[in-house]
């Protein structure tokens, strides 16, 4: 019993002693934990959070109306450097390892790696990076935590400069801009936003909703676990009415020409639907969105942004002849059959007004075929400058077609009318120049298309539009954004649009518009060499054509900055464009075209 009761009180003593100790052990890193490395502790604590790394969501893509997509998405890659307690070592090492596959300054890199240190949060440290760069980048990932990579999609413009103006371009947004921005759409200060064209008018379309990565790093930055996975959502595809093969045909035409400048407006004369809309120079988008580490070294270049399509203003020169006509013929004072004798020059009283040639006696079909000066400048003396007004504005000549595009030039409208308001007189040479498209009148390549288009559909003014439909990827729902909308009807009467579509037939077969004649098409044109002070003189060039039996389907103007002359010039250009439109309509010769669409066809 002794002998038990002495055992019992000595494992009683061992037991109390290690409890004591294992008190102390405890109570010992109670200590370091709470007192002596407490602020070490905390730092790892509060660093063992979640980090977001958003996705940004493919942006809807752009189709021609024939199916070929003109605006898509590529992969891309983003790289992010999660934070993190770091050695000042490490962070070197980190710089000198990836600074030459960022293509950035060590500097930069080194910066943004710092921030991120400091900050704990997650920083970016390039974007729109490649593939080919993606292989080394991921090996390098495997030896240094918190650096994280993610896929994206960045803009593409599978064409280059195809339609650039029409389409535009994205840029980076501004606080400025950010902050007007919806907050329901999801934007930061790091998105990429339309700045012009489609891409600016329906930015909120083409948007999608972007998605992100959840992560549980550690106190190093280390990815612990994917909490979640938000996917993104891609954008609305937009739809546009332009014809791949005529707008084309409009750009290699300008390209192609004596001096590279111009423009090329192609209309639906039956909707008012833009079918080709093209300025040159033109410039490619991709220059904006490049792959961050394959940037060219041209990729800053300047651009030319302006489009001369909308924005450029230019006497019409003969082409506003069809106006005169159109004048005489409603006054019924001139006799279509009476010969005016053209020497060459018309004696206007105080001073002689030249003609571009001496076309001897001609009459109203020839003064047309011809673009005789010396006959219009005789039929408006008759008839005095008033009803050539009258006429300009029954077109909506000196106002601008109301395209939904920003910066769309009015032109000026030329007339006794709006000198009168001025206060200022109106002489016989006003008159003269009035009649040949000269002095202060003033158009752009648009209105000389939507006036063509016009005198095709025998009065009406449409308003030009370019984006047939917007379909959402999420709802597959249509929206259907083109209206055809007659602007103003242009009262003549029907004889009067007889007789300008039998005189426009006439120059296209035997006078200054041959270069239209197309076997198997009734062609319509009118060409102009528009005077130019400072240089050489602009060409113009408007038609409008039709299968026969059939009323007219396309209506184009041409204009060739420094050209010298309409027929030379731009005509050559405007055969082409009606080429490719009626030859698709009757089958489309590029068979690689539906290998493009189902190229096209994934976002990325």
């Amino acid at each position: 019993m002794a002998v038990t009761k002495i055992l019992f009180n000595a494992r009683l003593k061992i037991m109390m002693a290690l409890a004591a100790v294992a008190g102390g052990i405890i109570a010992l890193r109670l200590i370091d934990i709470q007192v002596l490395r407490h602020n070490d502790y905390l730092q790892m604590a509060e660093r063992n959070r979640t980090q977001v790394i958003y996705q940004t969501a493919p942006r809807g893509r752009v189709f021609t109306a024939d199916g070929i997509t003109v605006a898509s998405n590529a992969p891309s890659f983003s790289l992010y450097y999660l934070g993190g307690q770091q050695e000042s070592d490490y962070l070197e090492h980190l710089t000198r390892d990836f600074a030459p596959h960022l293509q950035v300054e060590p500097a930069v890199l080194s910066a943004k790696l710092r921030s991120g240190a400091t900050s704990g949060k997650a920083v970016l440290l390039a974007e729109n990076l490649s593939t080919k760069s993606m292989v080394a980048l991921q090996e390098l990932q495997l030896y240094y935590p918190g650096i994280y990579l993610i896929e994206e999609t960045k803009r593409n413009y599978p064409y280059g400069d195809f339609a650039s103006h029409l389409l535009g371009y994205l840029g980076s947004m501004d606080e400025r801009e950010w902050r007007k921005r919806d907050p329901k759409l999801g934007y930061r200060l790091s998105s990429k936003i339309g700045k012009s064209g489609v891409e600016k008018k329906f930015e909120n379309d083409l948007k999608g909703k972007d998605g992100g990565v959840y992560l549980e790093v550690d106190y190093r930055g280390r990815v612990k676990s994917i909490i979640e996975d938000k996917k993104w959502a891609a954008g609305s595809d937009v739809y546009l009415t332009i014809d791949f093969d005529v707008q084309k045909a409009a750009e290699e035409g300008l390209k192609k020409s004596s001096t590279g400048r111009g423009a090329v407006v192609a209309l639906d004369p039956r909707n008012g639907a833009v079918l080709a809309l093209a300025s040159a120079p033109a410039y490619d988008p991709n220059i904006f969105v490049p792959y961050s580490d394959l940037m060219p070294e041209n990729s800053a270049k300047k651009i030319n942004e302006y489009n001369l399509a909308i924005q450029g203003i230019y006497p019409p020169a003969s082409t506003f002849k069809i106006i005169t006509a159109a004048a005489a013929l409603e006054s019924g004072k001139i006799d279509t059959e009476r010969k005016i004798n053209c020497t060459g020059r018309y004696n206007a009283g105080s001073r002689y007004f030249k003609c571009w040639g001496k076309h001897g006696p001609v009459d109203f079909w020839e003064g047309m075929a011809h673009s005789c000066d010396v006959y219009f400048y005789t039929i408006a003396s008759l008839i005095g400058a008033a009803p050539i007004e009258r006429v300009q504005r029954l077109f909506m000549f000196g106002r601008p077609t109301g395209i939904d595009l920003p910066g769309e030039k009015s032109g000026n409208l030329y007339g006794p009318t709006r000198r009168a308001r001025n206060k200022t007189y109106w002489f016989i040479g006003d008159t003269l120049n009035l009649s040949i498209g000269q002095g202060e009148l003033l158009v752009t390549p648009i209105k000389l298309a939507q006036f063509a288009a016009a005198i095709a559909s025998r009065g009406n003014v449409y308003r030009p539009y370019y984006v047939d439909k917007v379909v959402s990827n999420q709802t597959g729902k249509t929206q259907q954004v083109g209206q055809s909308e007659v602007l103003q009807y242009a009262a003549l009467k029907p004889e009067t649009y007889d007789m300008l579509f039998k005189a426009l037939k006439h120059t296209v077969d035997n006078g200054t518009a041959r270069r239209v004649k197309i076997k198997g098409l009734d062609v319509y044109a009118k060409t102009g060499t528009a005077q130019n002070p400072h240089g050489a003189d602009h060409g113009w060039f408007m038609a409008f054509a039709a299968r026969p039996g059939e009323e007219p389907s396309i209506a184009v103007a041409v204009f060739v900055e420094f050209g010298e002359s309409g027929s030379a010039a731009a005509g050559p250009i405007a055969h082409e464009v009606l080429e490719a439109y009626f030859k698709q309509k009757n089958a489309r010769t590029s068979l690689d075209h539906e290998a493009l669409l189902a190229e096209g066809g994934a976002h990325a």
